[in-house]
């Protein structure tokens, strides 16, 4: 396995608890996105999961019910955990590289997410995932490499420097526009489903 340099520098670690970070967080105003969104969406599932998803950013469902992957592409995630014997509320914790909408369902600027991720971090520390699930490109560039590709990197384990096991893989969404990336994210939930089994001997 690869080591990545998962990095844990930020200003929140005095925060002890996610319902006190989500406190904080809701009233952030560190980029401009929050001018131009109904809500922060900070997170979701069970805190004490050993599995955690994150993704892009909200979308404008997601902005609407201040919840992560609450359209079209979270119903196909759903299906996927599904099929691999997960469900979302009891064995996982879903959360973003930014928690605000970009107008237009953009991708995150590189200052957006810089100030946004010092959340994500704490979030990642408080709830020691054993196995992260990085979603699309942005999750990956942001948590890994700014390099890196997704095409060329789902499938495979890596480990940040904390012991966290992290496999990159598409996007849901990508699924809808390309439904030919079903097979690979298929191929690469079934080795998170296997590692999960492993966390439960």
């Amino acid at each position: 396995m690869n080591k990545v340099p998962y990095s844990t520098e930020h200003d929140l670690s005095c925060i002890g608890s996610l319902d006190e970070l989500k406190e904080m967080a809701l009233s952030c105003r560190r980029c401009g996105l929050r001018e131009e969104c109904s809500g922060v969406v900070f997170g979701e599932g069970n805190p004490v999961a050993r599995l955690m998803l994150i993704g892009e950013g909200p979308g404008a469902e997601e902005d609407r019910q201040g919840r992560p992957f609450a359209g079209k592409a979270g119903q196909l995630l759903d299906q996927i955990l599904g099929a691999i014997g997960l469900e979302r509320f009891e064995h996982t914790y879903i959360a973003n590289v930014v928690k605000c909408r970009p107008p237009g369902n953009r991708v995150p600027r590189p200052e957006e997410a810089r100030q946004c991720l010092p959340w994500l971090y704490r979030q990642i520390e408080l709830l020691s995932p054993a196995l992260i699930v990085l979603l699309g490109g942005t999750a990956l560039q942001n948590l890994v490499d700014p390099q890196a590709r997704i095409t060329r990197a789902r499938g495979q384990w890596l480990q940040s420097k904390s012991g966290i096991k992290i496999m990159p893989t598409y996007h849901p969404a990508a699924l809808l526009r390309d439904p030919g990336k079903k097979r690979p994210v298929w191929e690469d939930f079934q080795k998170v489903r296997d590692e999960f089994l492993l966390l439960h001997l």
